[in-house]
């Protein structure tokens, strides 16, 4: 017995569980005495693995990583958000490669060349936290956010288990299902995505499996001819996701639009009805809630009424505009009729200001991810693991390995709240309307829209040697050639950087957009003041 005792006080057992082997036998109190021990393992955060002291992060590698943290926090952070800085030091692609030391070579480099490569990265980067960078449908730097980035990258895993993202896994379920009922899904699934695009494709991909599932299996061949439509101002990756799954451009019909860019319900059932007429099969209609110049909304429970009359599927890109369903006062009036949709594109990375890239593929259905993707690889989604292997929910995209997109946003929301995002819409819109009420103002600048649903203002500016010539013949190739030219010195001077595009048989206008609530009126002040600037010589 004396031996016994010997062996169990060297070993991983306590000397309470000794005693009561003593004393109540070994046999009956072995399984209870591994189950208190391994929950006690499971509470420590230490692995019960023998090993030599050492710390796994080498001292110059934790130096490095010292400095390197220093480079992101002054040069990228403070310096990106610094009104002082430059948003963009420019330079043409020859000229840069030259600037950069972009060669790979077989030796390795010392940690003081590759800080300075990374401030040289930074230096000639374009700084999109920047206050006055207006280019494109995201800009700012949400602190909470970018936190939330750094620990991805330090965690590196994939969002594909429970195995691997425990963590994850179970937050993207919340954040998912959090979304959905703001959307207005009593039920449903979703997933992140890597980007607008790639949800679009998800929500095709998805509403054709559901009237043909066959496909799945037997491919294209012998199908109908299927049809897509889509508003004639709705983003291009609603062609571009038809061309890759197989049912052509030529098979996505382009839906007139009114002056303000919405789509006309009238004009979609016409079209859906002459294709009917033509013995093709239409099955898929687009919304877009925010288009991406005009950032119009389409008539949501018009097109629905149209889609349930028809029984096809009703999906609403709001990659842009869909932060407005964060705020009762602005969701009403642009997006009534959400709910009734069958799935939709939402981008907190655009108006909500999370990091890039943060997408989410929401549908009402339940399983229709999962049955449509689904390959049942056993090597990792095996049916038999120890877990509720409904958290691996790996198998419900078209990737494998897949980024980690949901932590910087629960995280920002968690220091934000719904109220917070609800207070951003406010100051976002609240900004839109200083700028549209500033441009009406004043001399040289036109609106392209008077009153803009999103926060695109679009408008030109005429040079003083325009003014008064809107009848001459050539006005408008004329007016065409100002945006490019003033956009040019702009981002040369690298004071300011603001998009143009021209639409229809409208020339070139500027398109500010506001997707930050940090932009200030005096921000607003200086674009004006800067494209006079740049421009009034043109």
């Amino acid at each position: 017995m004396s031996n016994i005792l010997t062996s169990l006080e060297d070993s991983s057992f306590s000397c309470s569980c000794a005693k009561e082997m003593i004393n109540g036998g070994i046999d009956g109190h072995l399984n209870d005495c591994s189950v208190r021990n391994l929950k006690s393992s499971l509470n420590d955060d230490t692995a019960n693995v023998k090993a030599p002291k050492k710390d796994p992060l080498p001292k110059d590698e934790e130096d490095f990583l010292k400095a390197v943290f220093q480079v992101i926090l002054e040069d990228g952070v403070r310096k990106g958000r610094d009104i002082t800085q430059k948003v963009v030091d420019f330079h043409q692609p020859d000229e840069l490669r030259t600037l950069l030391d972009l060669e790979i070579r077989d030796t390795p480099e010392d940690h003081q060349a590759l800080i300075k490569h990374m401030k040289d990265t930074v230096k000639y980067s374009v700084r999109t936290s920047h206050p006055r960078f207006f280019n494109q449908l995201f800009s700012g730097q949400n602190t909470y956010a970018l936190a939330g980035q750094w620990l991805t990258e330090t965690l590196n895993t994939s969002q594909y288990t429970f195995e691997v993202a425990p963590v994850f896994t179970i937050m993207e379920n919340v954040v998912l299902h959090k979304m959905r009922d703001i959307v207005g899904y009593s039920g449903g699934d979703g997933i992140f995505c890597p980007g607008g695009s790639i949800s679009n494709l998800y929500a095709l991909n998805v509403a054709r499996y559901r009237y043909m599932p066959d496909i799945k299996k037997t491919g294209l061949f012998g199908l109908p001819r299927l049809v897509v439509f889509t508003s004639k101002q709705s983003h291009y990756s609603i062609k571009k996701a038809a061309s890759v799954l197989g049912i052509g451009t030529n098979n996505v019909v382009l839906v007139d639009c009114d002056e303000r860019g919405k789509m006309i319900a009238s004009d979609l059932e016409a079209q859906i009805l002459r294709v009917k007429a033509e013995g093709a099969v239409p099955f898929f209609v687009n919304c877009t809630s925010g288009t991406t110049v005009l950032g119009a909304y389409d008539p949501l429970d018009e097109v629905s009424d149209i889609c349930e009359k028809h029984g096809l599927w009703m999906h609403v890109d709001a990659a842009w505009g869909g932060g407005v369903m964060m705020s009762p006062k602005y969701r009403a009036s642009r997006m009534r009729g959400v709910e009734r949709s069958d799935s939709i594109t939402w981008n907190p990375h655009k108006m909500m200001g999370a990091g890039q890239q943060c997408s989410a593929f929401l549908l009402k259905h339940e399983n229709l991810l999962q049955h449509c993707h689904e390959a049942k690889a056993k090597y990792l989604f095996q049916q038999d693991k120890f877990y509720d292997v409904s958290y691996d929910t790996g198998d419900k995209s078209i990737q494998c390995g897949r980024k980690v997109d949901v932590f910087k946003l629960w995280l920002m929301w968690k220091a934000k709240g719904s109220q917070g995002f609800h207070q951003d819409m406010d100051a976002i819109f609240d900004k839109t309307r200083y700028l549209v009420e500033k441009v009406k103002a004043r001399e040289g600048f036109k609106m392209v829209l008077d009153e803009p649903e999103c926060s695109n203002v679009c408008f030109w500016y005429i040079p003083p040697s325009l003014r008064g010539k809107e009848d001459e013949a050539d006005y408008k190739d004329k007016l065409h050639q100002v945006a490019p030219r003033i956009k040019e010195r702009m981002v040369l001077s690298g004071t300011m950087l603001v998009g143009y595009q021209p639409l229809g048989n409208k020339p070139n206008f500027f398109r500010q957009v506001f997707s930050s609530p940090s932009v200030t009126e005096e921000d607003l002040d200086f674009l004006l003041d800067e494209i006079e600037r740049l421009g009034e010589d043109l």
